[in-house]
């Protein structure tokens, strides 16, 4: 026997989650389903920034916001003029979640703890009679005439709207592809590169403010780039992943990095940097005396690298060894042969093409009363929250699409 509903929401997440509530507490009259084909819900949320729970980052201006979105861009434009961090904000406020900025722009619960915003989102669908149906897997939606048939493992389901908020789900892009959706292949985003090299070998934990190229294309990123065992992480390294998704993917994780260790510092000035100190202090030992302002360990690395013994004075330094050096600082060549993952949070690019969507009400072009938001959707951000702030934005803008349909 199928059980009906006003709206069923697919995925037990972050997106499908948001969209319930804000739905249920503008319409406590409407009949409302979260699907979750797994024993537990909000499991990612529950892992999110190492179990702190990364809920957005302090960026209020929506242009500024959709500089963080490699796919998104354009089209999270209007969404974040009507719902944006600040609205995050208050929205967890008024649910009784006090957040906080970190240094980095970051925002957590002020308790640190990811099992703050799990209450929250389980005490307000409790408190709204929304139902929340666990180990619902689903295996196929038919579009009838007036309604949506949702069959799972156990039960069939009907509902006036169906809103898919299953995230990087193939099995669901397999179903959307069948109702007549474009999906774009799913590639890593968020990942940090493989490299084994002498200069970096047994410098792990360092980190420095450098300036990063993927030799013969356009990407490049600057930030804080770290030395792990497996070769480089850092903002700087995953902005350049996340952007070069595809890319990076197609050239099978092999390529050629090239790192500029003094960021801003170009080959002739740090030429001229070089030369005033084999001037100025010729009986300064090479190895030891750094003049920019990055780890100790990481400048010797350099020296040795470019031929220039850990005894040498600069005195000693030939011209051949001092261009080297610049070579080493400002134009660095690392191989990478291979990823590995971020942490745990694993994000995609890839999912339903964003031409399949209207922005205004996140319903999709292809098939009426069905709604997206989340990961589900070819949108994905660097870490730091925003992939999170694009869930609320899209669950928000779903909620008052389908609330304007009840009324």
């Amino acid at each position: 026997m199928s059980k009906s509903f006003d709206v069923i929401i697919a995925g037990g997440g972050a997106a499908g989650f948001f969209t319930a509530i804000n739905i249920a507490e503008a319409n406590p009259k409407l009949k409302i389903a979260i699907l979750e084909r797994g024993k537990e819900v909000l499991s990612k949320v529950r892992i999110s920034g190492g179990g702190r729970c990364n809920v957005t980052h302090a960026c209020f201006i929506p242009n500024d916001l959709v500089k963080f979105y490699p796919r998104g861009e354009r089209e999270l434009k209007g969404p974040f003029n009507r719902f944006c961090s600040g609205d995050t904000i208050e929205w967890f406020e008024k649910h009784g979640v006090e957040l906080k900025i970190e240094e980095d722009g970051r925002m957590f619960p002020v308790t640190d703890s990811s099992q703050t915003i799990i209450d929250c989102f389980m005490e307000a669908t409790k408190k709204q009679g929304i139902q929340v149906l666990t180990g619902e897997s689903i295996q196929t939606i038919y579009r009838a005439e007036d309604y949506w048939k949702i069959d799972t493992q156990k039960d069939t389901f009907l509902a006036a709207k169906l809103v898919m908020t299953t995230g990087s789900n193939p099995k669901m892009w397999d179903i959307m592809q069948e109702s007549g959706h474009t999906i774009v292949p799913p590639v890593p985003s968020l990942f940090t590169f493989n490299i084994k090299d002498p200069r970096i070998k047994d410098l792990m934990g360092l980190s420095a403010l450098a300036s990063v190229k993927v030799k013969g294309t356009k990407l490049n990123a600057t930030g804080p780039l770290l030395i792990t065992h497996w070769g480089m992480s850092g903002p700087g390294i995953l902005r350049v992943s996340a952007w070069g998704a595809r890319e990076l993917f197609d050239k099978n994780y092999q390529f050629t990095l090239q790192v500029n260790w003094l960021n801003d510092v170009g080959y002739d000035e740090c030429e001229e940097i070089l030369r005033d100190l084999k001037q100025d202090q010729p009986k300064k030992t090479v190895a030891k005396y750094c003049p920019f302002d990055f780890p100790n360990r990481l400048w010797q690395s350099l020296v040795n690298a470019a031929g220039v013994s850990q005894e040498a004075r600069w005195a000693d330094v030939s011209k051949t060894q001092l261009l080297a050096l610049v070579g080493q600082l400002v134009n660095a060549e690392f191989k990478v042969n291979g990823k590995s993952t971020f942490k745990e949070e694993f994000v995609t690019a890839g999912g339903i093409e964003l031409k399949d969507v209207n922005f205004k009400t996140m319903e999709s072009k292809m098939q009426k009363d069905l709604y997206f938001a989340g990961e589900i959707l070819n949108i994905d951000a660097i870490t730091g929250g925003f992939n999170f702030q694009n869930a609320w934005t899209g669950g928000y803008i779903v909620a008052q699409s389908v609330l304007e349909d009840f009324q």
